[in-house]
């Protein structure tokens, strides 16, 4: 296959930041080939390094089931992004098959079909020779992009993918990024409201519980020193309302946000200046017509009258300002856990 040289921008951010609408947005840009949560369903670091992979290698990592995934859908705590289970007559299941890690986000946001198009992906990455991973997403949008129109750019598009730049440069020096922010009270609070982000701060009680630094080293052996009632988390079985129901205080979220906007903001720093741009979701809602030109304009596009409109049509203005239905304690406490990643986003600025 000839690989087309598409201009690929990244969408990086904190999550509950307004990127999934944006995604929708940018998806009905007919110049536009929108790829969303790639990276969130197929999380494997090596899927940006430098090691080798045969095209069947790389087509398992795309269509294993994501275990946190296929685990969330299963116990029935299924996140708004994940799309694959409300496609009627869909072939797999969380249950039975598993759902492919690249089914679950990616497929549908691109087709009605993702079955077919899942076949049509296997036959061909199945027979791509070993090459970079890089090389192999290359090839993939380049695929991706001859089933919907041959388009001019390329964005992916991934929830809490904004401490991963330095893994995108090496793998695409080339590509652009976008981070797209919020105001950190209003990021917080719609945290709180979601499911894989109540389990961040309930992995870091278990990694404490544990003595270790990083939850990314919790063992089955670590597991089992665990309360019960947070060890079953880590099962094949649990009920969701374990997280749902645990009072985490929303000052957590807001430590979450202010940690991960500070450390983004660093490695964004990294990239050259006219490779990154920023924008504020506060501002596209406020002005979208201005922000949507500037985004087309970065990405390389033209920024069509007739996206213009219905961009404009398709985004909620009545979002903002969340943190300020708060209780006046809690709101206190989550603007102090906030105000570092605020004064950080203030001097960025």
């Amino acid at each position: 296959m000839r690989v087309v040289n598409q201009k690929l921008t990244f969408v990086v951010g904190t999550g509950r930041c307004g990127s999934t609408a944006l995604s929708q947005v940018i998806n009905i840009h007919p110049d536009v080939l929108s790829i969303n949560e790639l990276f969130a369903s197929v999380p494997e670091r090596e899927m940006l390094d430098e090691t080798a992979l045969s095209g069947p290698e790389f087509w398992g990592y795309l269509s294993r089931p994501n275990p946190i995934t296929n685990s969330m859908i299963k116990n029935g705590a299924s996140a708004p992004e994940f799309l694959y289970h409300r496609v009627p007559g869909r072939r797999f299941d969380a249950e039975t098959t598993g759902i492919p890690a690249i089914s679950v986000m990616v497929l549908p946001h691109l087709t009605d079909d993702p079955d077919t198009l899942f076949d049509e992906l296997e036959s061909e990455v199945t027979s791509w020779p070993t090459r970079r991973p890089a090389e192999h997403w290359t090839a993939l949008f380049t695929s991706l992009g001859a089933r919907f129109g041959n388009p001019d750019a390329v964005v992916e598009r991934t929830g809490m993918s904004i401490g991963r730049v330095p893994e995108m440069r090496r793998a695409f020096p080339e590509a652009r990024f976008v981070h797209l922010y919020r105001e950190g009270p209003d990021c917080a609070v719609s945290m709180s409201r979601h499911f894989s982000f109540r389990m961040i701060p309930l992995l870091w009680e278990m990694a404490d519980h544990c003595g270790l630094e990083t939850p990314e080293h919790l063992t089955a052996e670590h597991v089992a020193q665990l309360p019960a009632d947070l060890a079953v988390l880590l099962s094949d079985r649990y009920d969701p309302a374990l997280v749902w129901d645990r009072p985490i205080p929303i000052s957590a979220f807001g430590t979450l946000w202010s940690d991960t906007i500070v450390d983004g903001l660093e490695k964004l720093d990294a990239v050259p200046a006219e490779q990154r741009t920023a924008l504020s979701y506060e501002n596209l809602l406020e002005e979208p017509e201005k922000e949507l030109i500037r985004l087309a304009e970065f990405i390389g596009v033209e920024p069509w009258r007739s996206w213009l409109d219905a961009s404009v049509a398709h985004l909620d203005g009545g979002r903002p300002g969340a943190a300020r239905k708060l209780p006046t304690e809690e709101l206190t406490s989550l603007l102090e856990s906030c105000s570092p990643g605020t004064r950080a986003l203030a001097v960025h600025q």
